[in-house]
């Protein structure tokens, strides 16, 4: 992985674990269903990690963009599968959504 995908990842697991240290139950609850939720079943969890790429761009948060990226990444997704993904967030999302996918393609050159 690249030097900003370990910062994300080590940013993003130590305030997971500060908030889960909090013994808060619905945050707890929150945060399983998340991880349930890309697990394997009827779809791939690559399908699944695309999809939340595409809401992640739709919704315009950054951070869950460089998530699903990296997950992308790790399941073996192709520079081609997510260009396709940043076609069809930019159609569903419109323009609002380019300055995020060029953020989007600057962090996914960096994980190669």
């Amino acid at each position: 992985m690249s030097k900003a995908a370990d910062e994300f990842n080590d940013y993003r697991q130590r305030m997971n674990d500060r908030i889960l240290a909090s013994d808060n139950l619905v945050l707890k609850r929150l945060f399983n269903l998340d991880t349930n939720t890309y697990a394997e079943g009827a779809l791939s969890a690559q399908t699944k990690e695309l999809l939340g790429l595409v809401a992640s761009m739709v919704l315009r948060c950054d951070d869950c963009i460089k998530y699903h990226l990296i997950q992308c990444k790790n399941s073996g997704v192709t520079a081609e599968q997510i260009y396709e993904v940043f076609a069809v967030a930019n159609i569903v999302g419109g323009t609002i959504v380019i300055p995020h996918t060029r953020r989007a393609a600057e962090f996914w050159d960096d994980l190669k």
